[in-house]
């Protein structure tokens, strides 16, 4: 069985800094795209980042050049920087990443549980 756990969310001031992570833990095989979505109470959960096995990266907008997406692939683990948060980055973070795990031959989306993220003064 495959699971992702996050750490990393956490009650910030607006201008602050978060790092959040994500590891995969089971039997996997390999690991495709991994990326972030948030959520907002009462909205849709929106895409924040992705980034590829070969660390290519793609942002929304609204973040652009305050995020940071990065993996460590020999660990599993995905990483989102925070940097110059805004009460509007207020949201439950959730990653995802497209596992093959030993079980199955194919590739299939898993998704953390989510980690709080509020930023308020």
């Amino acid at each position: 069985q495959v699971q992702l756990v996050e750490s990393g969310g956490a009650l910030v001031h607006p201008g602050g800094s978060l790092r959040l992570s994500c590891e995969a833990h089971g039997d996997i095989v390999g690991i495709l795209n991994m990326g972030w979505h948030r959520q907002e109470a009462g909205k849709q959960r929106e895409m924040v980042a992705v980034i590829t096995s070969s660390g290519t990266a793609t942002y929304a907008d609204s973040v652009k050049g305050r995020f940071t997406i990065s993996r460590d692939n020999a660990k599993n683990t995905l990483y989102l920087q925070l940097n110059s948060l805004k009460p509007e980055d207020t949201a439950v973070f959730y990653c995802f990443a497209l596992i093959r795990a030993g079980t199955t031959s194919n590739w299939e989306p898993y998704w953390g549980q989510g980690t709080q993220v509020t930023v308020s003064s």
